[in-house]
């Protein structure tokens, strides 16, 4: 019922900031957790934050707490991750998802992915 398009993805110096788009189209409706994870070579995916489309349900993993900002525009359909201060490590592809639930609770049962953008971080 919804599709997820990220954008947004590209190279950045260590310490620089990016700001990550990921675009819901179809029929969202209110009850649907959003969620960033990421995927770096050779490591399993990781989820970084979440957040749900009623406001609230905000989380980060403790690797990016302080660093990375999940955000909404509901009226745009559209989930935002903000990344600050980043590091080498932030390397990864970035990938939205989404699940139908009325909170969000954990980084499990998401069931609606994109396709992912590359964010690399030099140093």
């Amino acid at each position: 019922q919804v599709r997820l398009l990220e954008s947004g993805g590209g190279s950045v110096q260590a310490g620089g900031s990016h700001t990550l788009s990921c675009a819901v189209s179809g029929d969202p409706g209110w009850d649907l957790c959003m969620a960033w994870f990421r995927q770096a070579p050779g490591k399993e995916r990781e989820g970084v934050a979440h957040i749900h489309r009623r406001g609230g349900g905000e989380y980060y993993t403790d690797s990016v707490k302080g660093r990375f900002t999940i955000s909404k525009d509901n009226a745009k359909n559209t989930v935002y991750l903000q990344m600050n201060s980043l590091k080498p490590e932030d390397t990864a592809m970035y990938i939205c998802a989404a699940k139908f639930a009325w909170n969000c609770p954990h980084f499990d049962g998401f069931d609606v992915w994109g396709q992912g953008t590359q964010v690399t971080v030099s140093s």
